[in-house]
């Protein structure tokens, strides 16, 4: 009968496999749980820039601009998205942000503050003025020119208006959806693997044979 001696450096060795398997399977685990958060992240933060550029402004039959000049500087510096909302030019109050047509009929629009409400021969009209112009506008705005008035205001993200409202609205937002799906998979699967294998590294703990 052949006898054998145990290799000392055998049950180290695999225990040691075991546990390097175990730690891998930890750390994808890690990766997966952060993956996923900030997946979570940007997803929230897509969806708040939606809110705040398309959302919220159509509850109130508002609209969402983008600053383009200094005139409305430090408050409102170019690249800040202004959403305006609907407003009676009656209860317009003097230091309002206005949004009104340059010429009553065209679509190039400014967002002034009204330093003056008068009416002139019955008809109501208002002197505005740029925060960082040096004078008043030159000519009085029409009730019938005014947009609306300044709701809220957030910086940088009129640049992100900008390009969602743009020609290339589509296809920016299918690269986004695209890319978050194929990085939501990749995530998804690293997990499967590691969870595969943090439980082949138990089963190999618990039954050492299983691994000769």
């Amino acid at each position: 009968m052949t006898h054998t001696t145990p290799d000392p450096d055998f049950r180290p060795t695999r225990r040691s496999q075991r546990a390097a398997a175990r730690e891998e399977a930890r750390k994808h685990s890690l990766l997966h749980y952060l993956g996923v958060s900030l997946s979570a992240a940007v997803l929230m933060l897509m969806l708040a820039v939606a809110a705040a550029v398309i959302g919220v402004p159509a509850l109130v039959g508002g609209s969402a601009m983008t600053v383009l000049t200094q005139s409305m500087e430090p408050r409102l510096p170019p690249g800040t998205l202004v959403v305006i909302r609907p407003t009676d030019p009656e209860d317009i109050r003097v230091g309002d942000v206005v949004t009104y047509q340059i010429r009553s009929g065209e679509a190039a629009v400014v967002s002034h503050r009204v330093v003056s409400k008068t009416y002139e021969n019955g008809e109501l009209t208002f002197l505005t003025k740029g925060d960082n112009n040096p004078g008043n506008d030159p000519e009085p705005v029409h009730a019938v020119q005014i947009r609306g008035t300044l709701w809220y205001s957030l910086p940088l993200l009129g640049w992100v208006n900008n390009v969602l409202n743009g020609p290339n609205r589509v296809i920016v937002l299918a690269v986004v959806a695209g890319g978050l799906f194929v990085y939501a998979a990749g995530v998804f699967f690293t997990w499967v693997r590691g969870r595969r294998r943090l439980a082949r590294a138990e089963r190999t703990e618990e039954d050492p044979a299983t691994a000769m």
